[in-house]
């Protein structure tokens, strides 16, 4: 019978930061958006936790997140002398479960946290163990790294020793909890009795600095990447009185900066302390003293040990001896069992001593890489892929992890699973065979100096497009919710650097499409049907505004096309009633609509409020008087209202159930509700002819858009037989005139394409400019009369008409393609300044 975590034997002595709260009774411990908590409430609410684990010694599976409740937990448990194992999001505590069975887990389910015990006898913990902590680093398969509570009190000490730590400091907490680093900086501050401000949106929430200021904090920790994020923000120059203390650890920093932010804090009354260390030390095993970062020269100085610490070389590599120093590491609960088993700690790190007395890294003992505070052992994932029946080779440095594997399997997704990575950081290269030498060992000198893929920029594609969602290598096009707009940017970055757009790339990981950089390239083009319809539709709305084409029904078919994006990659915010994911897309609609409006208003010498009101197509001013753009606009202000009429309709909890459940009968809905507006409003308000420009109007087209991308199988021929009735109906009461019947055949002939050719066959060289044109679209549209309107209307009576109109078609669309251009540009260059959070603070590793 397994042994049950000894109930009927006292309690481990627990780490002092965790057991004597109580002790610093009223001063400050937390500071959090919802307010302070004082140490005598953080004693009560961790004693609270602890009565729920109820008697016995429990292994607890802890979300770290950035709030009191984990702080509450995590003390309460610890402090109760359970064994406490941080884990970063609710798949690392699933994954956490099956292979190491805690006796309680206490995570956050549908934004509420919740206490889950498991009654059943379990292997009984080792006394000594108070913390585990995961790592994907030396061995890619995410050990455990087993802690003492003496290493972690100790190494907490040892931090408030050489930082110089009283009660009269305010961490402030930006990096991830389950990170050593982090939990680490919350460990040495409780055990002085200073306070820590948990800033739950890192350093990227709106107003850091200012929030950094505000809440007076004393000190601040950042990884090296963390660093140059500060320096974006304006750190350099930013006024604050309060800061006294600079760390940087996670990797090496570059020396110039190190010096700078060292000459900067020395200059402002403060220190700026570069520190090394690892998981298996309970987070710090060296730090550089102040004076020395200020006039440090060589790369990789990490100075001296911490107190209680010793460093030493071992047949050059850096070994560190202290207190710290972990018990083991373990892959399932029975490991939970044993004793210390390390004695001195191998780094992994060769290293050198200088006549300074400060130690060095100078390069890896083993085959190895440290990218972005994660150690990814090159060996380790090697095996993972192996037995996962990959042939791969692996190598790299700090900068990136290289890749070169056998067939086409999915490798890149796979890798940055087992190492926590972005895509960014890996080059994959496929190949029939590796290059191996005489002895059948791989040829890794061979391979290091051939060609190497470059799958960052889809990559930075993604991240740049979604700016400023972080975007991981899982994310997909549609995980991500994609919009209309982005749709079609991204697709022309696919077609760019693969030369093709895979068949159902929106459903694609980034990891995956990154990796098919290297597939050959097809001589005919696979492209989705709506892209070829949306450059289409305003080509035939351009040539409809300038000549007497009958190319009617171009404003219609974005409209479908808007209706049918929102299926497919809005549907999930709506059923979850994410309002302002479902919104944010208003933001690149909106954006050069103002421009122009302001250059109007310029123009004018008036704002024409009712297009700036975003409500004129309901027939509120005139262009002629200057108090609405001219009609032409109608279309922003319709996909406006109709955006802001779905967010409310998606805050009635039974219509998200239906779009969650039957998202087509919601569409049936839909389009029923639309079509009564379509007919009822004329009868409530007359607005004349105008009433073509309002959302009522063309609502039923979003509608039919809808039911488009959510049709399956038999659904769609139900769709199109509805189809043909609703629009010879709204042709007949528009007017039944052919233009109309012109107008809405086309309609129906391109919801017929959308249903049932959902994807079409170009040449490849005519994917480009399809996909540029479908691109500019929208700008297209808002741009394209300004060139017969403004910049060739001192011509107009001395050109021929043909000539008018054809320099007016290509111009307009010229003009659009300009502007599109330099959107991107602008998108590129903010994302460039304005960077989301590293995606290292969602991933596991040990971290230096």
């Amino acid at each position: 019978m397994n042994a049950r975590s000894a109930p009927d034997r006292a309690l481990p002595l627990a780490p002092r930061f965790a057991r004597d709260l109580a002790v610093h009774g009223a001063a400050v411990a937390l500071v959090t958006a919802t307010g302070e908590v004082s140490y005598a409430d953080l004693a009560e609410r961790a004693g609270r936790f602890a009565r729920r684990l109820g008697g016995g010694r429990k292994l607890l599976a802890l979300e770290a997140a950035p709030s009191a409740d984990f702080v509450a937990a995590y003390l309460g448990a610890l402090g109760a002398g359970h064994v406490v194992a941080l884990l970063p999001d609710a798949e690392a505590v699933a994954g956490f479960r099956s292979r190491f069975q805690p006796d309680a887990v206490f995570a956050r389910q549908g934004g509420r946290w919740r206490l889950v015990l498991d009654g059943r006898d379990k292997p009984a913990l080792h006394p000594d163990l108070a913390v585990v902590m995961m790592t994907s680093g030396s061995t890619g398969h995410g050990k455990a790294v087993r802690l003492s509570s003496r290493a972690v009190q100790e190494n907490a000490d040892a931090i408030a020793a050489f930082q110089g730590l009283t009660a009269g400091e305010r961490a402030a907490l930006v990096l991830p909890l389950h990170y050593s680093y982090g939990l680490s900086v919350l460990n040495s501050h409780l055990s002085v009795g200073a306070s820590v401000w948990l800033a739950e949106g890192g350093l990227l929430q709106p107003g850091f600095l200012a929030a950094l200021r505000a809440v007076r904090a004393t000190s601040l920790a950042a990884v090296p990447h963390g660093h140059q994020v500060l320096a974006r923000l304006g750190f350099d120059q930013a006024d604050l009185p309060d800061l006294r203390l600079l760390t940087s650890a996670g990797g090496a920093m570059p020396v110039a900066r190190m010096r700078q932010l060292g000459r900067m804090m020395a200059a402002r009354g403060g220190r700026f302390l570069a520190m090394y260390g690892q998981t298996e030390a309970t987070a710090r095993i060296a730090y550089l003293p102040p004076e020395q970062a200020a006039r440090v020269e060589k790369h990789g100085v990490i100075g001296v040990a911490v107190p209680g610490g010793r460093l030493s070389l071992r047949d050059g590599e850096l070994v560190y001896d202290g207190p710290g120093v972990m018990m083991g590491y373990a892959t399932d609960r029975a490991d939970l069992a044993r004793g210390s088993e390390v004695g001195a700690l191998a780094t992994g790190d060769l290293a050198e001593i200088g006549p300074d007395g400060l130690f060095r890294i100078t390069g890896r003992a083993r085959r190895m890489s440290k990218i972005a505070g994660l150690r990814i052992g090159h060996d380790a994932v090697e095996a993972a892929l192996a037995e996962r029946g990959i042939p791969a080779a692996v190598w790299g440095d700090d900068t990136r992890l290289c890749v070169a594997a056998e067939g086409q399997a999915d490798v890149a997704s796979v890798v940055a699973g087992l190492t926590g990575l972005t895509a960014r950081h890996v080059s994959l290269r496929h190949m029939p065979s590796l290059p191996r030498l005489a002895n059948g060992k791989i040829d890794y000198p061979r391979l290091a100096s051939g060609p190497e893929v470059a799958a960052t920029d889809i990559a930075q594609a993604f991240a740049q497009v979604f700016h400023p969602v972080i975007v991981s290598p899982d994310d997909s096009f549609a995980a991500l919710g994609g919009d209309s707009l982005r749709h079609v940017e991204l697709a022309m970055v696919l077609e760019t650097r693969l030369g093709h757009l895979p068949e159902g790339w929106e459903a694609m990981s980034v990891a995956r499409l990154a990796a098919l950089a290297t597939a050959p390239v097809p001589k005919v083009a696979t492209v989705d049907t709506a892209l070829v319809m949306r450059a289409l539709a305003v080509l035939a709305v351009v040539l409809t505004h300038e000549t007497l084409w009958p190319l009617y029904g171009g404003a219609a078919v974005m409209v479908v096309l808007i209706g049918l994006m929102l299926a497919r990659f809005q549907r999930a915010a709506m059923a979850e009633g994410r309002v302002g994911h479902l919104l944010r897309p208003l933001g690149r609609v909106l954006a050069p609509y103002y421009l122009i409006l302001a250059g109007y208003a310029v123009a004018w010498g008036q704002i024409p409020w009712g297009s700036a009101l975003l409500v004129s197509n309901f027939g509120i001013g005139a262009p002629a008087t200057f108090d609405r753009l001219p009609f032409l606009y109608w279309f922003v202000e319709a996909f406006a209202q109709m955006m802001l009429v779905l967010a409310v309709l998606v805050m009635l909890p039974p219509l998200r159930r239906l779009i969650g459940r039957d998202p087509f009968r919601f569409g049936l809905w839909f389009l029923g509700g639309a079509l009564a507006l379509r007919f009822v409003f004329p009868l409530v308000w007359d607005i004349g002819g105008q009433r073509i420009f309002t959302l009522a109007w063309v609502l039923y087209l979003a509608a039919l858009g809808w039911l488009v991308g959510v049709a399956r199988g038999r659904q769609r021929l139900l769709v199109l037989a509805l189809a043909a009735p609703v629009l010879a109906l709204v042709a007949l009461y528009g007017g039944n005139w052919y233009g109309a019947w012109l107008k809405y055949g086309s309609v129906l002939a391109v919801i017929a394409l959308l249903l049932f050719v959902p994807q079409m066959r170009l040449p490849a060289w005519a994917l480009r400019p399809v996909l540029a044109v479908a691109g500019a679209s929208y700008l297209i549209y808002l741009t394209h009369r300004f060139v017969p309107n403004l910049l060739l209307a001192p011509f107009v009576a001395d050109m021929p008409a043909w000539l008018f109109s054809s320099l007016s078609v290509a111009g307009g669309i010229g003009i659009g393609l300009l502007a599109f251009a330099a959107q991107r540009a602008l998108l590129r260059l903010w994302a460039k300044h304005r960077p989301p959070l590293h995606p290292w603070t969602n991933t596991l590793g040990a971290r230096g």
